[in-house]
């Protein structure tokens, strides 16, 4: 369902990529291209702690960068299988029928040679704090109405609808403004 919470393009989810400073953004201030983290610096970083199967690091790395990152299947498992032509890992087949992966002698030597900050930290360091407000006000929000449609009598939810509609409302009005120009401390002393 688009706009769902989790969905990609749901602003300040999980998946939603234009929560991340220089993420594509739809509307006004945008144009950069999204910064994407290093899956292969990633994998090599995750796996020099302990084995993983390919699910398993997707979380760990959702996880790790704040829900800020969350690397696609597609991303993943072609990354792994280069990897592993590259001899750097192996893999065993797991419970389940789950692929369990770990580094080989020269994984660990090239995990080592990366072992910078990790990816995911770079991810999180990049995101901007007003963005990380949103996504918080938005989620306090959406529970709010979500009480409101489990518990509110018919009254209720129909005083929740009006406000919720004025807030939408407000909220596209807030794009619309034309934001005047930063002034310079200097040009705001020769007005005095």
């Amino acid at each position: 369902m688009p706009g769902a919470p989790g969905m990609p393009g749901f602003p300040g989810f999980p998946g939603g990529r234009d929560m991340r400073r220089g993420g594509r953004r739809r509307g006004h201030g945008g144009g950069r291209r999204s910064r994407r983290g290093d899956v292969r610096a990633a994998i090599l970083a995750l796996l020099a702690e302990r084995p993983m199967h390919g699910y398993e690091m997707i979380q760990e790395i959702t996880e790790r960068s704040g829900q800020f990152w969350r690397p696609s299947p597609g991303s993943v498992y072609p990354t792994l299988q280069l990897l592993a032509d590259e001899g750097l890992i192996t893999s065993t087949e797991g419970s389940g029928g789950k692929r369990r992966y770990e580094l080989t002698d020269e994984g660990r030597e090239a995990a080592e040679k990366h072992a910078t900050t990790p990816p995911w930290e770079q991810i999180a360091q990049d995101v901007d704090p007003n963005d990380v407000h949103l996504r918080d006000a938005i989620g306090q929000l959406m529970g709010a109405t979500m009480q409101v449609a489990h518990a509110a009598t018919e009254n209720q939810k129909q005083r929740a609808i009006e406000v919720l509609n004025e807030a939408r409302r407000e909220v596209y009005a807030i794009l619309g403004e034309v934001e005047p120009p930063p002034v310079a401390d200097d040009e705001e002393d020769d007005e005095d």
